[in-house]
């Protein structure tokens, strides 16, 4: 089984490769800080829809 020690090597150069690669760990906030980020980000989408800078993907046409 020459499969074997291939996994651990692989295992190994993951684990040296650290954190930053792994899967959903890009930004470490709290809930709280994320319902501030997004309430924020959603105000600025909101004002800026209501200054008529929408987007060309909210229109009401649909095609089919």
């Amino acid at each position: 089984m020459t499969r074997g020690s291939q996994r651990e090597r692989d295992r190994e150069r993951a684990q040296a490769r650290g954190p930053k690669n792994s899967k959903g760990g890009k930004e470490d906030l709290t809930p709280e800080q994320r319902r501030e980020r997004d309430a924020k980000a959603l105000q600025e989408k909101q004002a800026k829809k209501a200054a008529g800078g929408g987007d060309a993907n909210t229109s009401t046409s649909t095609k089919k």
